[in-house]
């Protein structure tokens, strides 16, 4: 990306990695510091078209598209091991390949899981971490994860049956629009994108098995705040402190790890970026700013 016409400009490609064709977003100018931007459920690097252009005047950004979610191309599930520490060995190759040596997180929701392991993995790689609700602390976790932590404990069929609304487009739209006082300001093309995905044949039973494994987030926490202890990286929270599944407390807890952690919390639900991205991305801006380019 050398020409300093397109340098702003957003493009769309793909990357093989292994089995998985990754399809990312790259913007900005590959000379500057790189910010690696991680979606979650039920997103993909769609979340961060207002970001992307933000960051672009003065980082080169990277918004891949997790597999079995967005345009990225992955196989059925006795083809790859859809677990949250696969999909990290995934993303980590998928740095390596376009040569990203260093970079700042911006993650949500799954995406976090995925940023804290590729932290923990490679501490020296990580320049600054920015997370969207993506929680780290038990005491992040709302009742809504109740059937789920059911399902963890036994999952037994039953327990899987139960949750089969969850990888739906009417869940989808509820995880959108859940918290948030003005529903108007989400555009419906964010959940009707995020819903074909999800509903795209075979999806449902990988989105069940990821579910499954978020249990095994849950057991890293320990590992993941001893990472914050130990590296002290510069961490911004911006937080919907309405979301249903991630509380406030979860973005507070940070405090006890990293005292220098700069918390905000904004009255929305779990998609803080669809509704308050006017505030959100300034704030992500500058801190980005003062930590890379300032440093």
């Amino acid at each position: 990306m050398n020409n300093n016409s397109d340098i702003f400009q957003t493009h769309y490609r793909y990357e093989q990695v292994d089995n998985i064709r990754i399809f990312y977003r790259e913007a900005g100018d590959i000379a500057n510091p790189c910010v690696l931007l991680l979606h979650g459920f039920a997103a993909s690097s769609y979340m961060y078209r207002d970001l992307i252009p933000a960051l672009a005047k003065s980082f080169y950004v990277i918004a891949p598209d997790l597999p079995s979610f967005g345009f990225t191309e992955s196989p059925a599930r006795e083809d790859y091991s859809y677990t949250f520490e696969n999909i990290t060995q995934t993303i980590n190759k998928f740095t390596e390949q376009l040569t990203i040596q260093r970079y700042a997180i911006v993650v949500h929701d799954y995406g976090a899981p995925v940023g804290w392991r590729l932290a923990m993995a490679h501490p020296e790689r990580i320049s600054a971490i920015i997370s969207q609700n993506g929680n780290a602390y038990e005491e992040g976790l709302a009742d809504g994860w109740a059937a789920i932590k059911k399902y963890w404990d036994n999952p037994s069929p039953e327990n899987r049956a139960t949750l089969n609304d969850f990888p739906t487009a009417r869940e989808v739209k509820s995880q959108y629009l859940s918290g948030v006082k003005d529903c108007s300001l989400v555009s419906p093309d964010s959940y009707t994108l995020e819903c074909l995905h999800v509903s795209r044949p075979g999806n449902a039973d990988i989105q069940l098995d990821l579910v499954l494994d978020y249990a095994s987030n849950v057991e890293n926490y320990p590992n993941f705040q001893a990472y914050f202890r130990d590296r002290q990286p510069p961490l911004l929270a911006v937080w919907g402190k309405n979301d249903p599944y991630f509380l406030p407390d979860g973005a507070k807890a940070w405090l006890r790890d990293i005292p220098n952690a700069d918390i905000r919390f904004y009255d929305t639900g779990h998609f803080a970026l669809e509704t308050h991205g006017q505030e959100i991305i300034p704030v992500i801006y500058s801190f980005l700013n003062n930590n890379l380019n300032n440093r």
